[in-house]
């Protein structure tokens, strides 16, 4: 299983054999180096941090590693053959893989049931009077209390969000970049998980595959 650490960039567009607009979200992903093994899983590190913003408890984990750096986020990730201090980069991603992306989701603040659950609300119309985007009721005269669950406005986003089926369409090694057919969870600086689900057949090559793109620059106007 193929997997690496990322950060969200943002969206772009781009342009492929027969001209149509793919749009595209752009991340940069690794490297990651391998910090500590376990039994069945490592951990890796990703995106560097100053040493003042590391406590001591840190400083000594990345030391124990053999590392110089200190690293912001640590991940875990199921895996049997890596050992401490192998780098894992952008150089394992071909396009027309397919991956799955793990991340925060945007936070939305408070809001109410027609945008947090998709009620429909009421009528606007007929004798409705301030009341379109109102729950309605929550409960009945028995057992006179509102059960666990109940969909209710409250705080919204800021939930893990994976989301799958997403295909690489553009490796950009000198820059650590990948484009990524589609949207991502979170917004533009959130930490990523990716993990390939359906890998590139070598032999055949990614410019025969099905899910691969033939990216080309913008036509000019």
């Amino acid at each position: 299983m193929k997997f690496i650490l990322a950060k969200k960039l943002g969206m772009s567009q781009i342009f492929d054999s027969k001209n149509k607009v793919i749009p595209v979200t752009l991340v940069e992903a690794g490297p990651c180096p391998v910090v500590q093994v376990k039994d069945n899983s490592v951990q890796i590190g990703f995106e560097e941090k100053k040493e003042k913003h590391t406590n001591k408890a840190q400083q000594g984990h990345f030391k124990k590693a053999g590392l110089d750096k200190n690293f912001r986020y640590l991940k875990e990730f199921p895996n049997k053959d890596l050992k401490v201090g192998d780098v894992i980069d952008i150089s394992i991603l071909n396009p027309g893989e397919k991956i799955r992306i793990s991340g925060i989701s945007k936070g939305k603040g408070f809001q109410g049931v027609v945008k947090r659950h998709g009620f429909s609300g009421a009528d606007a119309t007929h004798g409705t009077k301030h009341n379109e985007r109102a729950p309605g009721s929550i409960g009945s005269a028995f057992p006179e209390r509102v059960f666990k669950g109940k969909k209710m406005a409250g705080r919204m986003g800021t939930d893990r969000i994976t989301t799958k089926g997403l295909t690489i369409v553009a490796v950009d090694k000198e820059n650590n970049t990948l484009a990524i057919k589609g949207a991502v969870p979170g917004r533009k600086g959130t930490l990523l998980e990716i993990i390939v689900t359906k890998e590139v057949d070598e032999k055949v090559g990614p410019e025969k595959q099905k899910s691969a793109y033939e990216v080309r620059p913008s036509p000019k106007v």
